[in-house]
């Protein structure tokens, strides 16, 4: 039985000849491209195909459109990969919750590892980068948006340390699309001297070299992230951090969580 010929619109025929130009290397990296009349010219086709064209290429990530501008051919990134499947990704977690649960088994994995591999490689001024990290966002304290900010950061700072550049871009865009549900966490009363105690831990691990601790640590601080936030702590236990608790009794906390 014979197939039947699909009949193809106009400006997927104008798409798939500039993507053979640019998987060819004829339109090169950072490289703009004709303008639109010149590829109306070109092809012979109308200006809505090729604008159609160059949106289904803006919106593959495979080329940046500036207004007043030539279209040109962008770099590829992990970071701008993760960008093009952000909206779907939080739409995702909106409409269906559950994913949520997924997103946060996701991050647990990779974030294990990552810490792992930082007690493994880190330097001296790796380290000192991560102590520097904790200090500006135990500063942060008195500004929530900026403390949220800064606790991305420094996970994305210990996924840098593996020197690949994939696992820091996933830390950041996991954190991102699931934006609502950490805010919440971070704002959770007493939360931010805990994670500040946790992060220290981590960190710790990470400067004596020791990869199961720093897997267990950073297992540990996302675990009672994921699961534990809700209930936190007890109202006394919360009244002495709030009277400033010392760092080995709030460490001691979250062990027992």
């Amino acid at each position: 039985m014979t197939e039947t010929i699909q009949r193809r619109k106009i400006y997927q025929e104008v798409l798939d000849r500039l993507m053979e130009r640019i998987r060819s290397g004829a339109i090169a990296p950072n490289a703009q491209l004709p303008s639109e009349r010149e590829l109306m010219e070109e092809y012979g086709v109308g200006r809505p195909a090729v604008r159609e064209a160059l949106q289904a290429l803006q919106r593959s990530g495979i080329v940046e459109i500036i207004h007043g501008e030539r279209a040109r051919v962008v770099v590829p990134t992990a970071e701008r990969l993760l960008s093009q499947i952000a909206s779907g990704a939080m739409h995702l977690l909106r409409t269906q919750p559950g994913t949520l649960e997924h997103l946060k088994e996701v991050r647990l994995f990779l974030e294990t590892g990552t810490a792992r591999m930082a007690a493994e490689r880190a330097s001296e001024e790796d380290v000192a980068r991560l102590r520097l990290a904790i200090a500006k966002h135990r500063a942060s304290m008195v500004d929530l948006e900026r403390f949220i900010e800064l606790d991305m950061a420094f996970h994305r700072e210990i996924a840098e340390i593996s020197g690949n550049p994939i696992f820091p871009a996933i830390v950041e865009a996991m954190f991102r699309w699931a934006g609502a549900y950490y805010q919440s966490l971070v704002r959770a009363p007493g939360a931010e001297e805990l994670t500040l105690a946790e992060h220290e831990r981590i960190v710790d691990a990470i400067a004596a070299k020791d990869p199961a601790g720093a897997a267990d640590a950073m297992h540990a601080h996302l675990s009672r992230a994921n699961s534990l936030y809700q209930q936190l702590m007890r109202p006394d236990e919360l009244a002495g951090i709030a009277k400033g608790a010392n760092k080995a009794d709030v460490r001691d906390r979250a062990d027992r969580y």
